[in-house]
């Protein structure tokens, strides 16, 4: 039985993908007319398509920066593609100044990715959890377990990719850029970012009030 697709769905799912015309119609007819599966199983080819293309140079891009309100945080980032045709288009600096907007959203975040925490930071959080008063009475093995759950969970809160979008919690940043990569066609990689926060590392002025009233009246 021949499926009718109407030319506003298709629309729609196109809006909604960033798919081609003719990939989102091929879905829905795939799909029975299901919206969310054929949005769905878009996507899943859309992030297979990113991952095959991982691999590739990317020596084009840009550094994107962002302030926020008030100038007391900042943060730039180098956000990488394979060709200055691509770096310029609007997507791809929408796409760093996201990231760029993400990383100022994300305290925690301090690496890339999770093959960025170097060896002896996860040694040194495993300890941390290894060691919390609240396993201590439990068996070795449940200790264990639990202890690798939350080191995998801290690891992904120290981590950019894996942190939801804020603008869209329902997929990460690491799913934002491979909807990139499927709709430009290239590799995209963050290559590197800092975070700079006004005064930080300055040792400040801490005065004992009380102290400083009773030098005034002793004058």
């Amino acid at each position: 039985m021949n499926i009718e697709i109407s030319a506003q769905s298709v629309k729609e799912l196109r809006e909604k993908t960033s798919a081609g015309m003719m990939d989102c119609k091929k879905a829905l007819i795939e799909n029975k007319g299901d919206f969310e599966k054929a949005m769905e199983s878009l996507r899943q080819k859309g992030l297979a398509s990113a991952n095959k293309k991982a691999s590739r140079i990317t020596a084009e891009g840009t550094i994107q920066s962002y302030i926020h309100t008030g100038g007391k945080l900042g943060v730039l980032v180098e956000l990488n593609c394979e060709t200055d045709f691509v770096a310029r288009r609007e997507e791809f600096q929408e796409l760093a100044k996201n990231i760029a907007m993400q990383i100022a959203a994300s305290p925690s975040v301090e690496y890339i990715n999770l093959q960025h925490i170097p060896n002896i930071i996860v040694q040194k959080e495993k300890e941390t959890e290894s060691l919390k008063e609240d396993l201590s009475k439990k068996p070795p093995e449940i200790r264990e377990k639990i202890a690798e759950g939350r080191l995998q969970k801290r690891l992904k809160e120290l981590t950019l990719i894996e942190q939801p979008f804020i603008r869209d919690p329902s997929i990460t940043v690491e799913d934002l850029i491979k909807q990139t990569i499927s709709k430009l066609g290239e590799n995209i990689q963050v290559r590197r970012f800092e975070r700079f926060i006004l005064g930080e590392g300055i040792e400040k002025r801490q005065d004992d009030f009380s102290t400083e009233v009773n030098k005034l009246i002793k004058k």
